[in-house]
């Protein structure tokens, strides 16, 4: 980017300035991100000898990618603003996506409660007391159709945070709109699906991985093939940050496990450039500004190098980076919860600025209990903002060419890459969840975090500094208890009311499937369509399947 004269004047000038300036007194005794690494002083240059700006930077819309997949970014069309929502009984949730559309909403993100995310009707014994707490409850097709009632499913896509069950959480929704009409190749959205990163950060995981990843490859092969517009994973790194990890660790895992998914269905048959456009991610925007927006720019190019140079995707849009960003809850406090009002809308714009697809921004009450109305409309006003007052969505990547940024963001890639290869030493992806090696990363980096909040190296303001005699208290959002009754009858009168004979039959075929190497989609829906529970259908694959016992330990 510089001639060599011109470096050689910088380095000097640089020295010159070092030496003129040392043995001030700094306010911290070292400067470093959340994932360790250190921060100099002044950034120049010389922080960027060795790019090359074609091969390495770029122009947006053109390999490789680090400036973002589109090239009129937001000046073209604003990131999709898709608020997470989900708690008690489906009508309930149906009420807060009518209002979430209605004030300006374009996205629906459906969060459903433990019994659903483990594969449990409302009414096992297994669930008790969990109903609707973290998200809605979800049992049967008839709670899906109450769900999405009113809303065109056409029109709307749909992101459903479901892992483990998510083949069949996607046939219910299919089957809900089918009844509304919409082919399958009109039905847009997003799946997590993502069961790799239950295994290392978040636990919702059933069935041993071989399995597992068969229903994840089943998914993907049906969506090839049928579904054009949606996107049957969402590789997910939220969880592992939120789990503990620092921002390489997240980056590095995510990709790592995005691409075992890769590999997996190559092995199954299908072509890269058939199935790679369509998948998508999930990343975490935390605390650290310019480290997340690094991580966001580092992310799009690993992915675009390694789609094009290790899996020889020849479709540009297989090396596309498409991803959702979410505020990160974990960082949200309890203590002075205005406060998080704050770091949500830093947050936001750090995603913005990374170049997000579509964005959720958390409720300032969400250390305490699931987002108040009035919480999620702050956040979502808070998107709208960013998006119309600031000015950020004026130029594709205001902050590309920042030395700081540029070096920050090679610095990203290249301990991500370290970890990669610590990976293949291990045998892989799946060994290394098997042996706990992520999950001993994972918690070195929760360790490391939370020393330094303990010694104050690291502050964050109510909690270990600033503190206030008198805490703020702010309204809640309280989960109606009779709902889990209301929601039981429901059940039951789906039971009594369907044909048993035809459900019978239906999971003896799903189960004959699950037993055999066909493609799992096909007896779902069918199994769905007569009206089968989720529990009965997830205990047709927990027998043939069995459930998975880690075997690694600390």
């Amino acid at each position: 980017m510089f001639s060599t004269e011109e470096l050689d004047q910088i380095r000097r000038q640089g020295a010159e300035w070092r030496e003129k300036n040392l043995g001030r007194q700094e306010r911290k005794a070292s400067y470093k991100t959340l994932s360790q690494i250190p921060v100099e002083t002044v950034y120049t240059p010389e922080h960027l000898d060795s790019v090359d700006f074609g091969a390495d930077i770029g122009l947006p819309g053109e390999f490789p990618y680090l400036r973002g997949v589109h090239p009129g970014g937001y000046r073209d069309r604003l990131w999709t603003m898709r608020m997470f929502a989900g708690f008690g009984l489906p009508e309930e949730t149906n009420q807060r996506f009518r209002f979430l559309l209605d004030n300006g909403q374009t996205g629906l993100s459906t969060a459903f409660d433990m019994p659903t995310l483990y594969g449990y009707d409302t009414d096992d014994p297994r669930a008790a007391g969990e109903f609707g707490k973290c998200g809605v409850a979800v049992s049967s097709l008839a709670d899906m159709e109450t769900l999405f009632d009113g809303i065109p499913l056409g029109q709307v896509t749909t992101s459903m945070t479901i892992n483990s069950p998510a083949a069949i959480i996607w046939a219910m929704y299919i089957v809900v709109a089918e009844k509304q009409g919409v082919p399958l190749d009109r039905i847009g959205g997003t799946l997590q699906n993502d069961i790799l990163k239950e295994y290392l950060a978040q636990n919702e995981y059933i069935f041993p991985p071989e399995p597992s990843l068969r229903l994840v490859v089943d998914t993907v092969e049906f969506a090839t093939n049928y579904m054009p517009r949606w996107n049957p994973i969402s590789i997910s790194g939220y969880h592992i940050r939120e789990a503990g990890s620092n921002g390489v660790q997240e980056l590095a895992f995510t990709l790592a496990d995005g691409f075992e998914y890769v590999r997996r269905c190559i092995d199954r048959g299908l072509d890269v450039d058939d199935f790679a456009p369509r998948l998508s991610f999930f990343f975490n925007a935390h605390n650290d500004f310019f480290e997340e927006i690094a991580k966001f720019r580092a992310a799009r190019r690993i992915w675009a190098r390694e789609m094009r140079d290790t899996f020889g995707a020849q479709n540009e849009r297989s090396c596309w980076m498409r991803f959702h960003a979410q505020t990160s809850g974990a960082s949200l406090t309890a203590q002075q919860p205005e406060n998080n009002v704050v770091r949500v809308g830093l947050q936001a714009l750090a995603a913005v600025l990374g170049g997000c697809q579509s964005l959720h921004t958390n409720g300032k009450d969400e250390a305490w209990a699931l987002p108040s109305e009035q919480a999620a409309l702050q956040a979502l006003r808070t998107q709208q903002i960013i998006a119309h007052e600031t000015g950020v969505t004026d130029t594709v990547d205001p902050l590309g060419g920042s030395y700081y940024l540029e070096s920050l963001t090679n610095r990203v890639e290249a301990e991500a890459y370290a970890y990669f290869r610590r990976i293949e030493d291990v045998g892989g992806v799946v060994p290394a969840l098997e042996s706990g090696f992520f999950q001993r990363e994972i918690g070195d980096a929760a360790y490391i975090y939370q020393r330094e909040e303990d010694r104050k190296d690291r502050i964050t303001v109510g909690v270990n500094d600033y503190l206030a005699e008198d805490e703020l208290s702010i309204p809640l959002l309280r989960v109606d208890r009779e709902g889990e009754a209301r929601q039981i009858e429901s059940l039951n009168a789906v039971r009594r009311t369907r044909d048993n004979r035809e459900v019978a039959s239906r999971l003896r075929d799903l189960e004959l499937a699950a037993k055999g190497d066909a493609n799992l989609m096909p007896p779902l829906l069918e199994a769905v369509r007569a009206y089968a529970t989720l529990g009965e259908m997830m205990g047709v694959f927990r027998e043939v399947f069995g459930e998975y016992q880690p075997g690694w330990g600390f």
